[in-house]
């Protein structure tokens, strides 16, 4: 008998759950303000976050205010950005960005959803991401792990990113939105793979009707570390 998402979703047991296996988790790209985070985020589509991260060590010391990237072309931002995905056109609304709130915003970075997502290159995940770990705002920013992790635990049941996130928005109570966000991050990158996830040694497998699916295609697992 094939196994069935469920009905009911033991939402609490799961977050519980993801609390307990990752206690510290949080934004793992390196940024010191509302600005390096909005620049850092930008650059993280199509790119990992240790990519990111080694590339924004160099350009955040030459560059660490929207006033210094003005002084370079496109080009020059694109040889320093190179390496990443997309990284000519994320030149292109980087500066268009740095524009933008030098000229409207005195050089800060809105506090504002409409504000952030009117910015080149800034869609609602990037101001999700902006919101909750720059300003405190609760906000669940839906990635491909996201996407992906809260699917397989039942938490959504949708093949788009902004209806995953209604969902989640839902289930989960808005004071634990940013962490439950990261949390299940973590997971999409340690533990739930796109391709070949630990089911085997994952805390989530009695609350996950995917790993129930998986356990029973494959059978018996072998063990596994973390």
């Amino acid at each position: 008998m094939e196994v069935q998402k469920p009905k009911r979703v033991p939402t609490r047991k799961i977050l519980e759950t993801l609390a307990e296996m990752y206690p510290d988790a949080h934004c793992e790209l390196n940024y010191r303000n509302p600005f390096e985070l909005l620049i850092a985020t930008i650059l993280s589509a199509q790119s990992t976050d240790r990519q990111v991260n080694k590339v924004t060590k160099g350009l955040f010391e030459k560059f660490p205010r929207p006033e210094d990237f003005l002084d370079l072309t496109e080009e020059d931002l694109a040889e320093h950005i190179r390496g990443l995905g997309l990284y000519r056109n994320k030149s292109r609304s980087i500066l268009q960005t740095c524009r933008i709130l030098v000229e409207k915003y005195g050089g800060e970075v809105p506090q504002d959803r409409k504000q952030l997502e009117a910015l080149p290159g800034v869609g609602r995940k990037t101001a999700n991401v902006v919101l909750s770990n720059a300003f405190g705002v609760p906000a669940l920013a839906v990635d491909t792990h996201v996407q992906r992790v809260a699917n397989r635990l039942a938490l959504a049941d949708s093949d788009n990113p902004l209806e995953t996130e209604r969902q989640l928005m839902k289930r989960v109570p808005r004071a634990e939105w940013s962490d439950t966000h990261h949390r299940i991050i973590w997971h999409g990158r340690r533990v739930c793979a796109a391709r070949n996830p630990k089911c085997q040694i994952c805390d989530l497998l009695p609350y996950c009707w995917y790993g129930k699916k998986v356990k029973k295609e494959k059978g018996k697992y072998e063990p596994a570390g973390r």
